[in-house]
């Protein structure tokens, strides 16, 4: 049996055997990547919700779908004001809710801008015009983060499959592209569920036709609240009913979650030679990776090669030596330009492989190449004997009642007012 995919480089379609496919899958290997230096005090992002409203069901959120509110713009501004008292950060995350429903979304942008962090705004791109994009670029925004997958409940696009969506994901891509006249970057965020990892092929090499128009693929992996038979959850120590969280989906309940090692082992049947470059471990076991990330550097739909933890590793650390934060998005205008990193060849054994390839073809002399991200984000891990795994140096806390958490479990915050703990059963 054969199988065929768009190929990494390939001028046609690459035909991998059963056994060729066996043959590409190969571990996860945490120790020879780079491990961001993110931590709870020093991190390249941090998140911040000014709406609850939001005009959409995502089955995979984290937050009720609420009517809500709009904070007011003072309040925001104050939060921002003890984010900056509490932590290094390069970029400031705005979500919600629906963050292009806030009225003073562009003033908020502004007020970012001018702290010194960059702008990002988490949107499900329903609210995107050419307007708002030339709007929010001129108050200094950086980047657009745009969910879109099959299992939300988005309006005009109705049971539509992933592959389907890459319609609109490209009509989007290109619409942040022209109205934000390439100041912009734009990245795709997908919850992957165990019916859509079959998916992750086809959402790759999209991603890789189009690395002019997508600069990341972030790839958030399903978890609905739920835990080992053996367990019970407690708040307080009083036992607490998990249905009450809004990531409990009842038929969920035997539901196995998505691994990174799976998602990567499929990005490899669409392209071989994809490697990870740096990681992020869990709190609970140094091995786990939580968020992975890799670098790519190719032309308009060929990638070139992959960059190494030594890549990674000289950019944080020369970002931080220069601007002292950790480096979150970056503009196109960089993005776009990646032979200016040629001279760190001498020190990345990936970025001189992808030297070598453009020296020795002189096609490519005069042609544009871009860098091009993916992240795979892992969810929580509850473990046998009840420890829960988060990531450790989280890039998406969160400021609230004084102190910085997990945006992922606020909800419990706010049903039980604090954090559930699992134990086993007495």
């Amino acid at each position: 049996m054969t199988t065929e995919v768009g190929g990494h480089g390939q001028a046609g379609p690459l035909i991998l055997t059963d056994k060729e496919k066996l043959m590409s899958v190969r571990p996860l290997t945490p120790e020879t990547y780079y491990r961001m230096p993110w931590n709870l005090a020093d991190n390249a992002i941090t998140w911040l919700e000014p709406t609850t409203k939001c005009n959409m069901f995502c089955e995979g959120c984290y937050r009720d779908k609420d009517s809500g509110r709009h904070r007011p713009l003072a309040d925001v501004i104050a939060e921002l004001e003890n984010i900056k008292r509490l932590r290094k950060t390069d970029g400031i995350s705005i979500a919600g809710g629906e963050p292009l429903l806030y009225p003073q979304i562009v003033d908020l942008v502004r007020y970012v801008a001018s702290q010194g962090w960059k702008p990002i705004i988490i949107t499900n791109g329903s609210l995107l015009t050419p307007e708002i994009i030339k709007e929010l670029k001129n108050a200094g925004l950086v980047a657009f983060t745009v969910h879109v997958d099959s299992h939300q409940k988005r309006p005009g696009w109705p049971d539509k499959s992933e592959k389907e969506l890459n319609e609109l994901r490209l009509k989007i891509a290109t619409m942040i592209h022209e109205a934000g006249e390439c100041q912009i970057a734009t990245a795709f965020n997908a919850t992957i569920y165990r019916d859509t990892l079959q998916d992750i092929p086809l959402l790759t090499r999209f991603a890789q036709q189009h690395q002019d128009l997508i600069h990341t693929m972030v790839y958030i992996l399903f978890r609905t609240a739920k835990r080992p038979a053996h367990l019970e959850s407690y708040v307080g120590g009083q036992v607490v009913d998990l249905s009450a969280l809004v990531y409990h989906l009842d038929y969920l309940q035997d539901y196995e979650d998505v691994t990174a090692q799976e998602v990567v082992d499929k990005m490899r049947e669409v392209d071989p030679d994809f490697e990870p470059c740096a990681f992020l471990n869990s709190n609970e076991d140094p091995r786990v990776t939580k968020w992975l990330i890799s670098t790519s550097v190719g032309e308009k739909d060929k990638v070139l090669g992959y960059l190494d933890g030594k890549f990674s590793e000289i950019i944080q650390s020369f970002h931080h030596l220069l601007y002292g934060t950790y480096m979150a998005y970056t503009r196109p205008c960089l993005l776009n330009k990646p032979h200016i990193l040629f001279p760190l060849a001498i020190f990345s054994q990936g970025l001189r492989r992808v030297f070598g390839k453009w020296l020795f073809n002189p096609t490519l002399w005069g042609k544009r190449l871009y860098l091009q991200n993916f992240t795979i984000i892992q969810p929580v891990d509850i473990l046998e004997d009840g420890r829960i795994g988060m990531c450790d140096g989280c890039p998406d806390a969160m400021f609230y009642q004084g102190r910085l958490i997990w945006k992922c479990r606020l909800d419990e915050l706010l049903k039980f007012g604090r954090f559930i703990q699992c134990a086993p059963r007495s």
